[in-house]
């Protein structure tokens, strides 16, 4: 399932315009990335945990040539399903 047949399926529950319903999952999308942000945490209960993990740096190669590059450490967005979301799929 892509962005459109998200937004088609949420018009179709919610009984409403797509436009709406668009409006709806990009809120829903910009206060999980705000929330990331501010607390490093988003926890929806039934659903799942996203969160902020950090990598280190590390050594990597170059698969092309064999030679050693440095990978500058970074950050990534985690996401741990809950037990009912689990359960459903």
């Amino acid at each position: 399932m892509n962005k459109g047949e998200l937004v088609d399926a949420v018009a179709k529950e919610l009984k409403s315009s797509k436009a709406a319903a668009e409006r709806a999952v990009n809120s829903v999308l910009a206060n999980v990335k705000k929330g990331l942000r501010k607390d490093k945490k988003v926890q929806l209960v039934g659903f799942g945990t996203f969160d902020v993990r950090k990598r280190k740096a590390r050594m990597g190669r170059n698969p092309r040539t064999g030679e050693a590059i440095a990978i500058k450490a970074s950050k990534s967005v985690g996401f741990k399903a809950g037990q009912a979301f689990k359960n459903s799929v």
